[in-house]
C-alpha cells in the first residue's frame, strides 16, 4: 500500500508546487487556456506568488496544503476567503474559495484529490467556514466532473477572464459544509 498523506505546505515545497502547476497546466489545459497564455507560464512567477502564500499568508484563513506520495509532493490545493464583492453567497464571513486543486497528471486516479479535498474541508470547517466556492474552466471536464463526483453544484454564476490572448470562461462551484459528509 502507497504511503501517502495531506499536510500543510512548507518553504521547501514551493519549487515543487510551482512545477506542478505549470507542468499541469501546459499539459492538461491545452484546450481550456489559449496557447500565449501556456507559453508564458512561468516556474519563477509562480515559486514567487507561492512563496508568499506559504511564508507570508495574508490571514490566518489562507491554507496551502499539498498531497504527497511516500517522499514525492504530488499536489496542492489552497484556500483563501472569498472576496467580498462576490456575489450570490449565503455570507461571505463564512465562506471560502478553494483553488487551485491540482494533482500532477502522472499521479492521477490514486485518491489524492480526494485526500486534499477532504484536507481541505476540514480546515475550512476548523475556521468557522459553512460554505465553500471554487471556479473551474468551463472546458476543464475532469475537474468539473471530479467537483460534481464529491458533491459540489454549479449556482448559475459564470465568469470570463481576459488573458491577453483571449476570454476564458469559468463556472462557479459551491458545497454546503453545513450538508456535506
Amino acid at each position: 500500500m502507497a504511503d501517502v498523506s495531506v499536510r500543510a505546505a512548507r518553504a521547501e515545497d514551493v519549487s515543487e508546487i510551482a512545477r506542478i502547476q505549470v507542468d499541469t497546466w501546459r499539459s492538461a489545459y491545452t484546450s481550456v487556456l489559449p496557447e500565449p497564455v501556456l507559453a508564458d507560464l512561468s516556474v519563477d512567477a509562480a515559486q514567487r506568488a507561492w512563496r508568499t502564500a506559504i511564508e507570508e499568508p495574508p490571514t490566518e484563513y489562507h491554507h496551502v496544503l499539498v498531497a504527497q506520495e511516500q517522499r514525492w509532493v504530488v499536489g496542492f490545493a489552497a484556500l483563501r476567503p472569498v472576496d467580498e464583492t462576490e456575489v450570490g453567497l449565503p455570507d461571505a464571513r463564512s465562506s471560502t474559495n478553494l483553488g487551485p486543486l491540482i494533482v500532477e497528471p502522472r499521479w492521477g486516479r490514486r485518491g489524492h484529490g480526494s485526500r486534499l479535498l477532504a484536507a481541505a474541508v476540514d480546515h475550512a470547517r476548523a475556521d468557522g467556514v459553512t460554505h465553500m466556492i471554487t471556479w473551474v474552466p468551463s472546458g476543464d471536464g475532469p475537474s468539473l466532473s471530479f467537483f460534481r463526483s464529491a458533491g459540489w453544484a454549479t449556482d448559475g454564476y459564470a465568469r470570463g477572464l481576459e488573458t491577453g490572448a483571449g476570454e476564458v470562461r469559468e463556472l462557479r462551484l459551491h458545497v454546503s459544509l453545513e450538508t456535506a459528509p
